[in-house]
């Protein structure tokens, strides 16, 4: 069955970074696209990059473009997520997820703060 893992999420200060992992598996990754998407304390889930099966098309929400960067492998089935110059206000659960098969991983916390 479809699964996706996460990982690489943590405690870190305000301007730190971090790198987000998903590991893919029961699908052909390589065909299809994927999204980061992220839900903050009492806020509605929103996406944050996505990109195109291949890689060559990306799209970033207007609060993480230039300091985010979505990336994928297709030969290890995964994707990425680099963040850096983090803010408060990036501190949310951030959910791999695969939207032609509506399949999500169960999210890895990230929290930035002093």
């Amino acid at each position: 069955q479809v699964q996706l893992v996460e990982s690489g999420g943590g405690l870190v200060q305000p301007g730190g970074s971090l790198r987000l992992s998903c590991a893919a598996s029961g699908f052909t990754f390589s065909s299809a696209p994927m999204r980061w998407d992220r839900q903050a304390p009492g806020k509605e889930r929103e996406l944050v990059a996505s990109i195109s099966s291949l890689g060559g098309s990306t799209t970033y929400a207007d609060s993480v473009k230039g300091r985010f960067t979505i990336s994928r492998n297709n030969a290890k089935n995964t994707v990425d997520l680099q963040m850096n110059s983090l803010k408060p206000e990036d501190t949310a659960v951030y959910y791999c997820n695969a939207p032609r098969f509506n399949a999500w991983g169960q999210g890895t916390q990230v929290t930035v703060s002093s």
